[in-house]
């Protein structure tokens, strides 16, 4: 329980251990920890497990490929297993910054699935909070820039979000794993007729598909490649896209809609340099220059690293507060 998330090199010395904990004449060498037998394993744990409404599930790493494994609640809506760690206010923002990356960030022009810092903290204050008809319970206040960033460090610390060396928050591999079901049932949405191929995401049928898959794996897809032709919904990891095209003879087109296949049109955040590279604009306000410095850094540390205009949002925010505790 204390590791949320396991790769085969961290099970293969604790199932050595196990099957060598009886003392035999024959002990297990690492070598004889084969897939076959960690299927075993995880399929005898889960049925331990299905009581309780847990479950060990495994999917790859989309940039690596790695397996890994994580336990998993299947009871609970997946984001309120947050609310055990975190207030009501911060579970809101974490609502707010999965928006930004899956609705604001993901058009058929920019599919970035993921959120700058800078943009990550203006996303702080709940923005139906002053609307009269809003429940208590929905309109919260929100967080100071503070808060805020001290939330972003926690998920990132917790294994919801990664936070890449160009300064982007994205979800983790983790994270899709256990939020799946609700990122497609939220952002995959009927379509109606006001709808169009340049309104975020590509048409399926009446639905209007955000969340998409890799062609290859049948996993989610937030970091890789896509068809040229933004109406079209084919996907690919990278990796996946490399074993796919290997097989493939003569020109290299999409299955799906037949065009030509660059393998340069981007899935990630790496489609917001790409875009501000062609010219199209920048598809964030700002993407920061400030490397990573793992979860457990100081919060101070962050913002002193932070643009000028977020030290001032700060600095504004607090005096605020100061104010309004002196009154």
């Amino acid at each position: 329980m204390s590791h949320r998330v396991l790769t085969l090199n961290d099970i293969k010395p604790i199932l050595l251990a196990i099957l060598n904990a009886d003392g035999g004449e024959h002990e297990a060498a690492l070598e004889d920890i084969t897939d076959r037998i960690i299927a075993s394993y995880v399929t005898t744990a889960n049925t331990a497990i299905h009581d309780y409404d847990l479950e060990i599930r495994s999917t790859l790493d989309q940039r690596d490929r790695t397996r890994i494994y994580a336990l998993v609640n299947t009871a609970s809506d997946e984001l309120t297993q947050l609310a055990t760690t975190h207030s009501a206010d911060e579970i809101a923002f974490f609502k707010r910054v999965l928006d930004y990356m899956f609705d604001t960030n993901n058009t058929p022009a920019a599919e970035i699935m993921a959120v700058s810092d800078f943009d990550a903290l203006r996303l702080n204050k709940n923005p139906h909070a002053a609307e009269g008809t809003q429940s208590q319970s929905q309109a919260q206040s929100g967080l100071t820039k503070i808060q805020a960033e001290e939330a972003l460090a926690g998920f990132v610390e917790e294994g919801w979000l990664e936070r890449s060396e160009a300064g982007w928050f994205s979800l983790t591999s983790r994270a899709l794993m256990e939020l799946a079901s609700y990122l497609t049932q939220t952002y995959n949405v009927a379509a109606d007729e006001s709808d169009s191929d340049e309104g975020g995401g590509t048409r399926s049928g009446a639905v209007v598909e955000r969340i998409k898959q890799c062609y290859g794996c049948k996993e989610i897809i937030t970091v890789g490649l896509r068809c040229q032709t933004r109406a079209c919904n084919f996907r690919l990891h990278d990796s996946c896209a490399n074993q796919y095209y290997r097989a493939q003879r003569g020109e290299k087109e999409c299955p799906t809609c037949g065009a030509a296949w660059t393998g340069r049109d981007l899935v990630g955040e790496g489609a917001a340099a790409r875009r501000r590279q062609s010219g199209a604009g920048p598809a964030n306000r700002r993407q920061s220059g400030a490397s990573s410095r793992g979860a457990r850094r100081s919060t101070l540390t962050q913002v002193r690293l932070a643009p000028r205009r977020v030290q001032e949002d700060v600095q504004e925010e607090e005096d605020m507060d100061a104010e309004g505790e002196s009154e």
